[in-house]
């Protein structure tokens, strides 16, 4: 049955131009879960005591809102790759999006092994992937392109998420407007988030304070911003929901036990 259900899929990916890749393992993601609209965010009690405090997630800001995300297993993704992923080895995996030139690029390294879109190539409908490399589940949701409130490109952007040692990792990439309930729940639990606060190139400052505060993530890391300006307007507006430190170091090592308690707000330097 298994096989038969992959095989429609593909077969429907082909028809349509919806990119899917599939891995031998399972698919399944331990960050979708049905939770109430106004309530906590349920972690399965199976999840919470499956990962040990060795299991750490490294990740590096590179610098716009490209950051290097280390696995447990040794695995290297660069998010929003426009054809620089800082120092050290090529990275396996790169994301990236449609938005601007410094979010993509059209001739990658040809040394990293999988180039996820944020958009489909074909033109047809939104993109899929659904990857899943050693310790990592890596997934996608669309969400459209704007330009001063008009539609310039249907599924544009993709919000991906990596799912590696009981964490779930979302990078809003360049996002333009607020999320739907639909959205929400195509997410699931979001641990990390990282966000753009430029405050006008993608959404308001005050949109994207509601946005983070909407997906109640542990720890949330800015991105995108031109100035100290925005970054603490950004970081004003959430004061009174989110504590706020700002690191002396571009990496920081994250795993579910070393989650903050409550909130918080995390700045790291770019290279």
């Amino acid at each position: 049955m298994r096989q038969l259900l992959s095989l429609i899929v593909a077969v429907f990916a082909l028809a349509t131009g919806v990119a899917t890749a599939f891995a031998a393992e399972d698919l399944t993601s331990s960050c979708i879960a049905i939770a109430d609209s106004g309530g906590p965010r349920l972690v399965p009690v199976a999840l919470a005591q499956a990962q040990q405090a060795a299991d750490e997630v490294q990740i590096t800001y590179v610098g716009h809102s490209a950051f290097r995300v280390r696995t447990p297993q040794g695995i290297t993704i660069v998010t929003d790759y426009a054809g620089y992923y800082g120092p050290g080895p090529v990275p396996d995996v790169v994301t990236m999006n449609h938005a601007h030139s410094s979010h993509f690029t059209s001739s990658p390294d040809p040394g990293i092994k999988h180039v996820l879109p944020g958009w489909n190539e074909t033109g047809f409908g939104p993109v899929v992937h659904r990857l899943q490399v050693a310790d990592v589940l890596i997934r996608n949701v669309a969400t459209d392109l704007y330009s001063y409130s008009v539609l310039v490109e249907e599924n544009g952007n993709s919000i991906f998420v990596f799912e590696v040692a009981g964490l779930c990792i979302g990078h809003l990439g360049h996002l333009h407007h607020k999320l739907t309930p639909e959205h929400i729940a195509k997410l699931g639990r979001i641990d990390v988030l990282f966000a753009p606060v430029d405050g006008t190139y993608t959404m308001s400052l005050d949109g994207m304070a509601e946005t983070a505060a909407l997906l109640r993530s542990s720890l949330l890391i800015p991105m995108h911003y031109f100035s100290a300006f925005s970054l603490e307007k950004f970081i004003t507006g959430l004061a009174d929901r989110f504590e706020s430190e700002i690191a002396t170091s571009n990496t920081v090592t994250v795993s579910r036990q070393t989650l903050p308690p409550s909130p918080k707000i995390l700045v790291l330097p770019p290279y």
